[in-house]
């Protein structure tokens, strides 16, 4: 009791309404510093200097320097002359916070240290305010009523002015458009639907564009893929085999979900439970490949009971992940550190998703020289006749059985060849493994005829249970119905609760995050006690009611935000933000980010006008490096597809786990061995050399040259102009031109008296050296434009 009232003593004894404004500075401004600055090495596990600003009780310790913190009393806190380099030590190592950032500190530490989660945690209820149930909060006052053009716009605003900051002017058109095209449908705006946007007079232009962009079949692709991250989708297996897997039919059903603008709660459900609704319909079975897409390992020797329970806590992860935002994984073996999860109902969550079928000890084993993986990927749905299917399964019964036989006579003889009766029965198997007919399936989930007891497993080990537990749901969230024969429809139909204070949450921050760069809640995959407080609470609560509010229409919040002028500003850096808000938290700016992996090969096929556009269908082979597979340890090929697969959008590269595609890699795209919430950004040499030596991308620059040429046939300045539209959806100014028509005389110069190059640089056959020249000067001013920073950037 003592240590509780030592935590929370400087709130009690402020005012309520000096309480709330010290929480608010120490979650909004406060410890989001502390996160990115020092929790690094000044935590409980590091303790540089024996310093751990983990928490108030940590702070408050001090390390072997002594105290940081005297509550009440800036001058004499020696954390901020830390932070002020005014002491023998300075921090953050390296550099200096900006002004505003320490001034956060100082009115911090002022107001006594208030450090809320600390009281939080103390009390026997959590009060965090991610665990209470959102409700709609009235639009604020703003002084610039002229600035709003949707609701979120309000917000936005209302904060900026209490900053005594101004929001950023709104983009150019030509900017806005290539943004919403890059944004919602991952292609480029043609020249042409730039042209027509520009010339657009109507005072709704720019909501016509936005609703024609959310009903193009493209939306499914560049949103699908955003999902695809979350489930962990690829093409393979894992493990050291990493065999193939056909699951692209749930791949497909998510595009067409998102098309189809499927409700969001109806989309969780499906995905969770598809295969418990009344009389399921393939799609809903196929909806189930979201819990299909958990790693196996099926090389000889494993023990297959552990890796199906791998797969179990895979499962149990991601649905905490995904649905509610919360590391639940961390009370595998243990309570939870910091959020209400005990380790007991860690295993109660287990439960639901512990009696679905699986390949275990009890199937038939993994035969590399049959291929049974219809075994060992079971349960299907399989597209094909049951006779069709029974006439496979008696084929492969019998091909196991004599492979026993096989192995017996070679243990008695003692020898792998040269026995006759071996040979013959090998002879034999050879000859039923040609029959055995191949068919097209789509992994879903399926339950047990009979219950899995589930355990808690002793810290984290499967071969140590302890009490018996059943299905059950987190006891600080809202209630759940369900008894001691809950199934995962009745977890799936908890999740979508209207009173579910997370899944609305954290699925509108998430959007939020993909336009702007950051989530309103940062750290968009954990909404617990460590989280980051919300930028703006009350549009994130709006927001979330206003989901549920709109049967769940995630279309519906694309539209608001799309339309809005905090979405419509300019990117550009403003020196008058670099002291108030360096890192664009207030959203005074739009953010520049760097596209995604898949979306960087989308837009090369845009600008080459290559793109095969067909959506959906089986995974696709684009060039790569001959070394590229040597990482696996079963060697696999990969054979390049023709046109028009060669040139269908990024998502569909065929994904395996261990030996990815090496352009997704180099640009970041998750491994899919785990759910991903938020991709990373980075910018290196590697992207550059790529982009500038791939055989994918080269010939994305050769199919731009031949369009060039094809489409301006005079050359010349109209030909520049019109590369540069169709790469950055603009035109060049003087300078850039000039630069350009530098570098076509260079190319042109040097290409001419080499004209054996020319012909190595281009893709088709011309019929005179002179055309070849010319494609080839015009390739090579294509690559250039195609590895701009400008073209791989949404500003």
């Amino acid at each position: 009791m003592s240590w509780a009232w030592g935590i929370v003593w400087p709130a009690l004894l402020l005012t309520p309404a000096l309480a709330a404004q010290q929480t608010d500075l120490f979650e909004r401004d406060v410890k989001p510093l502390i996160t990115a600055n020092c929790l690094g090495c000044h935590n409980r596990k590091i303790r540089m200097s024996g310093l751990s600003l983990a928490s108030r009780q940590d702070a408050m310790a001090g390390g072997k320097r002594g105290p940081v913190l005297v509550p009440g009393r800036p001058a004499e806190s020696r954390l901020l002359k830390v932070l002020r380099h005014q002491d023998a030590v300075k921090m953050p190592p390296g550099r200096m916070l900006a002004a505003g950032e320490i001034d956060r500190f100082e009115r911090w530490i002022a107001g006594g240290v208030v450090w809320p989660e600390e009281a939080a945690r103390a009390a026997p209820k959590p009060n965090h305010w991610s665990f209470k149930t959102p409700k709609k909060p009235p639009l604020p006052p703003v002084k610039n009523t002229a600035w709003p053009r949707s609701p979120v716009d309000r917000f936005i605003l209302a904060r900026l002015e209490k900053e005594g900051i101004a929001p950023s002017p709104e983009a150019p058109k030509t900017t806005l458009i290539r943004r919403a095209y890059l944004d919602l449908i991952g292609l480029l705006p043609s020249p042409e639907q730039v042209r027509a946007f520009l010339d657009d007079t109507r005072s709704d232009a720019w909501e016509r564009v936005i609703d024609g962009l959310l009903a193009s079949p493209h939306y499914g692709e560049r949103w699908g893929r955003r999902w695809l991250d979350y489930a962990r989708y690829a093409d393979s297996d894992a493990g050291s085999r990493d065999e193939p897997r056909q699951i692209w039919r749930y791949r497909d059903w998510v595009i067409h979900a998102l098309n189809r603008d499927l409700p969001f709660d109806r989309f969780v459900l499906e995905q969770l439970a598809g295969d418990l609704l009344p009389q399921p319909t393939d799609d809903q079975l196929i909806a189930t490949g979201f819990h299909r897409n958990s790693v196996l390992q099926i090389e000889a020797g494993t023990d297959r009971e552990q890796y199906r329970v791998e797969a179990v806590f895979d499962r149990v992860d991601t649905t905490g992940t995904v649905f509610l935002g919360l590391s639940v994984g961390c009370a595998r073996c243990h309570d939870h550190k910091y959020d209400p999860i005990t380790h007991r109902e860690y295993y109660r969550l287990f439960a639901f998703f512990n009696t679905s079928d699986e390949w275990g000890n009890d199937r038939p084993r993994y035969n590399a020289r049959l291929h049974n993986l219809h075994q060992v990927h079971a349960p299907l749905l399989e597209f094909a006749s049951p006779e069709e299917i029974r006439r496979r399964d008696q084929l492969v019964d019998r091909v196991l059985k004599l492979e026993d036989e096989l192995e017996k006579i070679r243990r008695e003889s003692g020898r792998r060849t040269g026995d006759p009766r071996a040979k013959a029965l090998d002879e034999e198997i050879k000859t039923l493994i040609k029959q055995v007919p191949r068919f097209e399936s789509s992994m879903i989930m399926r339950e047990l005829p009979q219950r899995r007891d589930t355990h808690v497993f002793l810290g984290g080990d499967f071969l140590s249970q302890g009490e018996r537990v059943d299905p059950g749901t987190p006891s600080f969230l809202h209630p759940f119905p369900g008894g001691a024969s809950a199934t995962r429809l009745d977890l799936a139909r908890w999740l979508v609760d209207p009173e579910n204070p997370l899944l609305a949450r954290v699925t509108v921050n998430r959007i939020w995050q993909e336009y702007f760069g950051r989530g309103i809640v940062e750290t968009e995959n954990d909404f617990g006690t460590q989280a980051a407080p919300p930028t703006h609470p009350e549009l994130l609560d709006w927001l979330s009611v206003t989901f549920v509010e709109s049967g769940w229409s995630r279309k519906a919040i694309h539209r608001l935000i799309t339309t809005s002028a905090a979405y419509r500003q300019s990117s550009h850096a403003r020196r008058d933000l670099q002291e108030k808000d360096p890192r664009n938290y207030l959203l005074a700016r739009q953010s520049r980010l760097r596209l995604d992996a898949e979306i960087v090969r989308d837009a090369a096929l845009s600008a080459s006008g290559l793109l095969a556009p067909r959506v959906g269908g089986p995974s696709m082979f684009p060039p790569q490096p001959a070394a590229a597979m040597q990482a696996s340890q079963v060697k696999k090929t990969w054979t390049a597809s023709t046109a028009p697969d060669r040139y269908r959008r990024g998502m569909y590269t065929f994904f395996w786990r261990v030996t990815p595609h090496p352009s997704l890699v180099v640009f970041d795209a998750p491994n899919s061995m785990t759910a991903c919430t938020r991709r990373t950004r980075s910018n290196t040499p590697l992207q550059a050399l790529a982009m500038l030596n791939e055989l994918a991308f080269h010939e994305f620059a050769q199919g731009m040259a031949e369009r060039l040429v094809k489409e301006i046939p005079a050359g010349g300045e109209p030909r520049m102009r019109r590369a540069f539209e169709l790469c950055l959806s603009r035109q060049p100014d003087v300078s850039e031109l000039e630069r350009l028509r530098e570098l076509l005389a260079a190319e042109r110069d040097d290409l001419e008296s080499r004209p054996e190059d020319a012909e190595k640089l281009v893709r088709a056959d011309p019929s005179a050296g002179a055309h070849a020249i010319e494609l080839a000067v015009w390739t090579a001013l294509s690559r250039v434009l195609l590895n701009t920073d400008e073209f791989m950037t949404r500003e």
